[in-house]
């Protein structure tokens, strides 16, 4: 029996296993081989990882993990989950069945792309969700914003740390009269019209192209489509869940553990503040206290 099994393999899963290696304690980590964000190039904002292809870095934390005896990485995805505390079962795609003590959640989440032709093949390369990941690259130029809820209006403010040209696409939302003063006030054009297509030249935008006729050309353009879950494991586990404004997301208490003890989460599935950061933060974190809850 692991002590611990973790769904999920990309940052917050690995950074977990790091520490219950570290620890000796025993794990396996199951691991499809989809993270999230394989679409961008370049990951930013992680301290000595800044500007790296995300694969490569969680290829090379997968070759460190290599020197831990008691992690094994298995890629395989977990079809079903049975138990409680101390005798949890995971049945995986290939029929195996493997027991834990405690389980480690980290199979984040799927983004749901619109039907509009040439955003999924500009996604992660020029449409692109936050700019704490992208905006450096791109300040001082055109960024455009698709309007998806107040989210998007207080994003404005946000987003003049990095740039003075800022665009805002209606995208068949209705925005009242006081939002577009404010808009107005900080110099940013509200464009109406729903979206019909992204014209771009290999995933590099050159236009948003509306139902109104009207073709806009912005350098760049942040969105923010709704996501779900990449695995339905915590519905048949009946684990409690919080709203966010792009979907939902596992509600965890401040040691990261569920509704459901022993079950423990980290990750964009835990966090809709999608950072790779935070993500092995909270990784490394919920791995930590599930050690510690097995100390007698």
């Amino acid at each position: 029996m692991d002590d611990v099994i973790i769904i999920g393999g990309s940052f917050a899963g690995l950074a977990g296993a790091l520490q219950l290696g570290r620890a000796r304690r025993k794990v396996t980590v199951l691991d499809t081989g989809l993270p999230r964000n394989r679409f961008a190039g370049h990951s930013h904002g992680l301290l000595g990882h800044d500007h790296k292809p995300p694969l490569d870095i969680l290829a090379e934390a997968r070759r460190q993990l290599a020197r831990y005896p008691t992690v094994k990485l298995v890629n395989a995805r977990a079809n079903a989950i049975s138990g409680a505390i101390d005798d949890f079962s995971v049945l995986t795609d290939d029929g195996e069945s493997l027991q834990s003590r405690r389980l480690l959640l980290s199979y984040g989440v799927a983004d749901q792309m619109p039907s509009i032709p040439g955003f999924a093949e500009c996604w992660g390369q020029s449409i692109v969700p936050c700019p704490y990941c992208d905006g450096f690259e791109v300040a001082g130029r055109h960024w455009g914003l698709v309007y998806s809820g107040p989210q998007a209006l207080r994003a404005v403010s946000l987003f003049h740390d990095w740039t003075d040209t800022l665009t805002l696409f209606a995208d068949g939302h209705d925005i009242d009269a006081a939002a577009r003063a404010d808009l107005a006030r900080r110099n940013v054009p509200v464009i109406d019209g729903r979206i019909v297509e992204i014209a771009h030249a290999g995933g590099q935008l050159a236009t948003v192209n509306l139902d109104t006729g009207r073709n806009v050309a912005v350098d760049v353009l942040f969105a923010h489509p709704r996501n779900q879950p990449s695995a339905n494991l915590h519905q048949t586990l009946g684990l409690e869940t919080v709203d966010t404004p792009v979907g939902i997301a596992l509600k965890v208490d401040d040691r990261r553990e569920t509704s459901m003890p022993g079950i423990y989460a980290a990750g964009d599935l835990a966090n809709p503040m999608a950072s790779v950061t935070l993500a092995s933060a909270h990784g490394a974190m919920a791995a930590i206290f599930a050690q510690q809850s097995m100390l007698v």
